[in-house]
């Protein structure tokens, strides 16, 4: 039986203009071993860039709340946020992470395969996703 990390999963993804600008500028500053700027950089050049108006709902941005499945079957939810907010205890993911980069810009539904920082092949899928009003700012979430 075939399992999702059995392939080389790479949709479609889509970022506001805004994010992609902010984005490239972290990938680019990208300092730290354990970053994954690189990753980044390469979805970043591979996204398709809508206006900040024009992106869809169920699209994984900044500040989103993402539930999502992985290779073993297990589901997780998440915020996916910048680094300086990032905190595994309270479910705050960096973009700068493998699980991070690879959420960026997918919609529910979507599947993607990463490697992880060990080098493991992984894949999940975006089972749900939950943006605030405006995007990333602050609010509570939208219904």
């Amino acid at each position: 039986m075939s399992q999702l990390t059995d392939f080389n999963l790479t949709p479609d993804i889509v970022l506001s203009r805004d994010e992609h600008r902010q984005l490239f500028v972290l990938a680019v500053a990208g300092t730290h071993p354990e970053d994954d700027a690189e990753w980044l950089l390469h979805e970043l050049e591979r996204a398709m860039i809508v206006a900040d108006e024009a992106i869809p709902k169920n699209v994984v941005r900044m500040g989103s709340l993402v539930r999502y499945r992985n290779s073993g079957g297990d589901e997780r939810t998440i915020r996916l946020v910048f680094p300086g907010e990032a905190d595994i205890s309270l479910g705050r993911i960096s973009v700068m992470t493998p699980v991070g980069v690879a959420l960026l810009g997918l919609r529910e539904g979507q599947s993607i395969s990463y490697r992880t920082r060990d080098g493991r092949r992984q894949a999940l899928t975006v089972v749900q996703v939950r943006n605030r009003p405006g995007g990333d700012g602050p609010g509570p979430l939208a219904a």
